[in-house]
């Protein structure tokens, strides 16, 4: 038996998605393609929200012609921009009835010191920022479409650290892979926050580790990393197995009473004492909105 059968859990469902829509964000490569091939084959609208678009379209034809779903349309959002993540979402509550998954997929891992249009520090300004505004300005029409879900994917990377409250833009110093790990304990939180204040609302929030992934997300891991990555591959999940936890959380039924639960391979997890620390999630949800300009 293969290595990855083992260590990797197995899960499948037949619920279908049938008249409902499905906002995917980096759905063009890695765990949110596999995401979007799923969920097109349960029959749901699949807005593509990417910012390459070529590779959108490669990757719209090839969930096409896999699913037979014609349901599926690309709309450009780049997450390091909160003018075009505005852009986006005013398109969406223009041209959409309903949006009953949205799926905060979209993220960078790692990468050298650089900052979003808005000036944020990139890890930050992207996994967490970004998916916060956007969630921010779809949220009157997710909750019209109640019962719906958001699911936020986060990481393990989050038990790697703290919040540098006083810092949180790395500005006086920067570690990739702590602010990387910031970037997803803000996931955890987020997702924590957001889903204490929606209770009765009928719109559920999760987050999740996929896993360690084969993807695109090592592209700015220094080459000794790469090739231990690759060496190791079979201790890793695919991209397809990686998008699991992902697909659980959005199709899943009987999951509302855990709202705002963490989870992996399928199932509730423990995620860190920092991620389940009110006071932070509360201080983190004040700076987020000051930062983006926003009450909420």
């Amino acid at each position: 038996m293969h290595c990855r059968s083992v260590c990797c859990y197995r899960w499948s469902s037949e619920e279908r998605l049938d008249g409902k829509t499905v906002v995917i964000t980096g759905a063009n490569t890695g765990i949110g393609k596999e995401t979007a091939r799923d969920l097109a084959r349960r029959g749901a609208r699949i807005i593509m929200a990417c910012r390459d678009l070529e590779r959108a379209e490669e990757a719209r034809t090839d969930i096409l012609e896999d699913t037979g779903n014609e349901n599926i349309v690309i709309r450009k959002l780049d997450l390091s921009d909160t003018k075009s993540i505005r852009t986006f979402a005013e398109l969406i509550n223009k041209e959409e009835k309903q949006v009953n998954i949205l799926i905060n997929n979209a993220g960078v891992m790692m990468c050298p010191y650089s900052k979003t249009v808005d000036g944020f520090e990139m890890q930050l300004g992207v996994n967490h920022l970004g998916h916060f505004l956007l969630t921010y300005l779809l949220l009157d029409l997710i909750k019209r479409s109640a019962p719906a879900r958001i699911v936020v994917v986060a990481s393990v990377a989050h038990t790697w650290t703290g919040i540098r409250l006083d810092d949180i833009n790395s500005e006086r110093s920067y570690d990739t892979m702590k602010a990387y790990g910031q970037s997803k304990l803000a996931n955890v939180l987020f997702a924590r926050s957001l889903a204490k204040r929606l209770q009765g609302t009928g719109v559920s929030v999760f987050s999740l580790h996929p896993g360690v992934v084969q993807s695109d997300l090592w592209r700015h891991q220094h080459q000794c990393i790469q090739v231990a990555v690759k060496i190791f591959r079979i201790f890793t999940k695919t991209t397809l197995e990686g998008a699991q936890t992902t697909i659980y959380c959005a199709v899943e039924p009987g999951l509302d009473s855990q709202s705002g639960g963490y989870f992996s391979d399928c199932a509730p997890a423990r995620c860190s004492r920092a991620a389940s620390d009110e006071d932070l999630d509360q201080k983190l949800w004040e700076i987020s909105c000051t930062l983006l300009g926003i009450t909420w």
